[in-house]
């Protein structure tokens, strides 16, 4: 008897979910251990306009330098990956506030870890963690959802609606939570969401704003690749193991920074 199940060609979900989710490891370990490493050998207060100071520096710590330039770059996929699976969240699911409601419970969950992890502190209200980026953007896009829905087939009026609601978002993200990527992640997720319809302008869109932001973030690019293949599929049921994921790996990097007698070198660094 033939199989009537048909799997489609592609990658699943939660391949991309653990797609993010490594790169995003790999780039908290270079944001985390080795950046502690380098502040503790002084790069930090090192004068990089000094030409000899700065080759002295990098002929004893280059190796770690390199290494923390790379894990950085590979981490910039990470984000753009989230945003895209964020949005597909909000498109499918049936409780769109419950989904909310997950998001900012894990924020709250995940900001001693990350304070920890970031900035050696308990607390730090100087900068929060991704959770709340997400989670304005998904508000963001609840409220551009309910424009859309009472402006059917109004383009134009629409987006006379998105833009003060993306600003509100924005100015909340940038200036008021100061989240991780800031009033640029939720644009990122603004924009992707207008290009929804068609994956690589989407992936493309958001990628482009995540490049104004900061050159470093131009590796992005790269996670179109994986986004492209996608086929629709959920995959695997991570959903708990995906949200946990986050607190439990800032928990053990900021553990292994002391264990090294690091942990405390970004204390007073930042704001």
């Amino acid at each position: 008897m033939e199989n009537s199940a048909v799997v489609k060609k592609g990658i699943p979900g939660s391949t991309l979910k653990l797609i993010a989710i490594t790169t995003m490891f790999i780039d908290h370990i270079g944001a985390v251990i080795f950046e502690r490493i380098l502040a503790a050998k002084g790069l930090y207060w090192l004068n990089t306009s000094d030409i000899e100071a700065f080759s002295a520096f990098m002929e004893k710590n280059g190796v770690i330098y390199i290494l923390d330039t790379v894990f950085r770059l590979i981490g910039r996929l990470g984000f753009p990956i989230f945003c895209f699976l964020l949005i597909e969240g909000f498109l499918h699911t049936r409780n769109v506030w419950k989904y909310a409601f997950r998001l900012f419970l894990f924020s709250l969950i995940s900001e001693i870890p990350f304070d920890l992890a970031f900035r050696g502190e308990l607390f730090n209200f100087g900068y929060q963690n991704v959770f709340f980026t997400l989670l304005l953007g998904l508000l963001a896009l609840i409220f551009i959802q309910m424009a859309e829905k009472k402006l059917p087939g109004k383009k134009v009026l629409q987006y006379l609606f998105v833009i003060p609601i993306t600003v509100v978002f924005m100015l909340i993200a940038g200036m008021f939570i100061k989240c991780d990527y800031g009033s640029m992640g939720v644009l990122t997720i603004v924009v992707m969401y207008l290009f929804h319809k068609h994956r690589v302008w989407e992936m493309a869109g958001g990628c482009v704003v995540l490049s104004c932001m900061s050159l470093s973030e131009i590796t992005a690019f790269f996670a179109i690749i994986p986004v492209y293949k996608y086929n629709g599929e959920r995959g695997l049921r991570l959903k708990y193991i995906f949200y946990a994921f986050y607190p439990v790996h800032l928990l053990i990097l900021y553990l292994i920074t002391y264990f090294l007698g690091i942990a405390d070198v970004f204390k007073g660094l930042f704001f």
